[in-house]
């Protein structure tokens, strides 16, 4: 079981609960001002809270929601969606907001080219993605929560994962505890950080 602390992010407008041996990456290099990244200081997984821009036509509905998720993990990898799988979508929860916005969590797994791999012998054999889709229309915004998780030879037990079999293994399994301590404990507190949509 994880420890976490409460911690504010975007100056303090947006509080939730990040596991304690997590580091604030803008310590050590800039990051831009509508991201929060968090890296585990044992370990090569990371959390990052992305402000966006809406994408997607207007109302909500599992359908426009779904496509939405859908672009925003293709605008997050790029040229590397070819490898991706996505294993598992679900309609969330974020119990400390006031109203009930729709929120949507995927999980997927990019699994690099074998030309790439092999190049670099630290690269991930696959990296797992936990992410969340919160959508505030009424703000003309997203807010993208993904947890990556690069499972790399010699650093995990690959008996332990096989996701068509539902093993998720150690990693991963922790990387769904954090996402369901920050739908628990994630609290806007300054709604002056979006735009009104009038």
């Amino acid at each position: 079981m994880s420890s976490f602390l409460s911690t504010p992010l975007y100056g303090g407008a947006v509080v939730c609960d990040i596991p304690e041996k997590f580091a604030d990456v803008s310590k050590l290099r800039q990051v831009p001002d509508n991201q929060e990244v968090w890296i585990d200081e044992d370990g090569f997984t990371s959390i990052i809270f992305d402000v966006t821009e809406r994408v997607g036509e207007p109302g909500r509905g599992s359908e426009i929601d779904g496509r939405a998720i859908t672009t925003h993990l293709q605008e997050l990898l790029g040229s590397g969606i070819d490898g991706v799988k996505i294993w598992n979508t679900a309609e969330t929860e974020f119990s400390r907001l006031e109203s009930k916005y729709p929120a949507y969590t995927l999980i997927a797994t990019q699994t690099p080219k074998s030309s790439q791999s092999r190049e670099r012998s630290s690269a991930p054999d696959f990296t797992a993605i936990i992410m969340t889709l919160l959508r505030l229309e009424k703000y003309k915004t997203d807010i993208l929560i993904t947890i990556n998780v690069p499972h790399i030879k010699g650093e995990y037990n690959e008996e332990d994962v096989d996701l068509q079999l539902g093993k998720q293994g150690k990693l991963i399994g922790d990387a769904v505890e954090y996402s369901a301590r920050i739908w628990k404990s994630f609290k806007i507190k300054d709604w002056d950080l979006f735009v009104i949509d009038d």
